[in-house]
């Protein structure tokens, strides 16, 4: 990860930072030139601009606002989005439809290109999903998909889940563990330090327990 800060949220119904949120962003954030969302909802350019506006709005008025900020969708051609990509210092994906927003990445040649850069790296919701190592959308299939693997988790967001898509996500950790975050909840990761805010939990084999920063470590640490 070359060093940098990974950040997965599951989301922010207020609006807002939570100023504990926004004491690990501030530290890590010195360098604000770029800011680069990216959409999970391809071809909708009114919600595009209207969400990033609004999560832009989230870090200025924490004191972190950037020179410039500007959202990959389906207006942005393939060489423009690497471009933004190679120069951004940091790179937001956001919430709505994982899937499509994977497929956004990968049809604009920008995987490879976020991997390797030094930006921070945030998601939000489907965003936080999609940077684990493995990706299931329950909503659209129990099947897992490779994410950007920037660490080995299979998140879900926004727990607590209606009882159709808990009972989906207990089937899917009957093969592999699943990280279940609150809203305002939050990890980060950078290098071999782990930082856990708000309420998250761990599902094992249909089995969800209170998820700690020490048991964290331990099974990042293990995979």
């Amino acid at each position: 990860m070359n060093g940098k800060l990974v950040g997965f949220f599951s989301g922010f119904p207020t609006r807002h930072f939570t100023d504990s949120i926004a004491e690990v962003l501030r530290e890590e954030l010195t360098v604000r030139d770029s800011l680069v969302f990216i959409s999970t909802w391809p071809d909708n350019f009114a919600q595009n601009n209207e969400d990033s506006q609004g999560m832009y709005n989230m870090f200025a008025e924490k004191n972190m606002a950037f020179a410039k900020h500007t959202v990959i969708d389906n207006r942005t051609d393939a060489e423009e989005s690497v471009k933004l990509i190679r120069e951004a210092s940091c790179i937001l994906l956001m919430g709505g439809n994982a899937t499509l927003q994977f497929d956004l990445m990968c049809r604009k040649g920008i995987l490879d290109e976020i991997r390797q850069s030094s930006a921070i790296m945030l998601g939000v919701s489907a965003g936080s999903m999609n940077m684990g190592k493995h990706v299931v959308d329950v909503y659209e299939s129990l099947t897992p998909y490779e994410g950007l693997d920037f660490a080995d988790l299979t998140i879900k967001a926004h727990y607590p889940l209606e009882e159709e898509w808990l009972r989906a996500v207990k089937q899917f950790s009957m093969g592999l563990p699943v990280c279940l975050m609150t809203d305002e909840s939050a990890i980060f990761i950078k290098e071999d330090k782990v930082k856990i805010i708000g309420q998250i939990y761990w599902m094992v084999k249909g089995e969800i327990s209170p998820f700690t920063q020490v048991q964290l470590e331990e099974a990042l640490e293990s995979k």
